[in-house]
């Protein structure tokens, strides 16, 4: 994870607002970077009613983390773990910088800087297994959203009852994994987001 100074926040860029849990109206700052759309705060809302408000104890992953924002969510919302995957080492410190100043308790995230689709190579993780997975790559890429999903369907470490979110401008030409349906869906402009479950 980078190394940060406590209390430290990104000087410029955007903000974003933490709706629920403990951290609600928390606002923080991450840099303006091409391709990164925080999930709108409606949609947020939505997600998390599907989830029943409140995802205690639960072991989350953010890829292509952008903004950190649904990480932040659940970790505020009573998530025991959760991972961010953020390419970009500029977009990765501030999700650092930020969860300092929430000040989340160390053990209970990890920030990794690497690419989303190599980090999924990898055949496990060492902490146990993942129950909810933020998956929101580049907006309009549909062919890296189905081979992000593909990868982690088959993950070893996603836990059998596991729900997948997803969000993008083309899912409907998105093939779902064997063993997963659709168990909700919602639309917010142009962007379409729905949560995955295993049958």
């Amino acid at each position: 994870m980078p190394s940060t100074a406590k209390g430290r926040r990104p000087s410029r860029g955007e903000q974003v607002r933490i709706i629920g849990g403990e951290w609600r109206s928390r606002r923080l700052r991450f840099p303006a970077a091409r391709d990164l759309r925080p999930t709108p705060d409606r949609v947020r809302e939505t997600l998390f009613n599907w989830l029943g408000q409140t995802v205690t104890g639960w072991r989350a992953l953010d890829l292509f983390a952008g903004s950190g924002v649904l990480g932040f969510e659940a970790l505020s919302r009573g998530a025991a773990w959760v991972g961010f995957v953020e390419q970009s080492p500029r977009v990765a410190r501030a999700i650092a910088e930020n969860l300092e100043q929430l000040g989340a308790d160390h053990s209970r995230y990890v920030v990794w800087t690497r690419d989303a689709l190599k980090w999924l190579d990898q055949p496990k993780l060492d902490d146990g297994s993942i129950d909810l997975v933020f998956l929101d790559p580049p907006f309009r890429q549909p062919a890296l959203l189905q081979n992000s999903l593909e990868r982690v369907a088959a993950a070893p470490w996603l836990a059998e009852g596991a729900r997948v979110f997803v969000e993008g401008a083309d899912l409907d030409a998105l093939r779902l994994p064997a063993g997963f349906v659709v168990s909700r869906e919602t639309r917010a402009g142009e962007s379409r987001s729905v949560l995955l479950a295993r049958e």
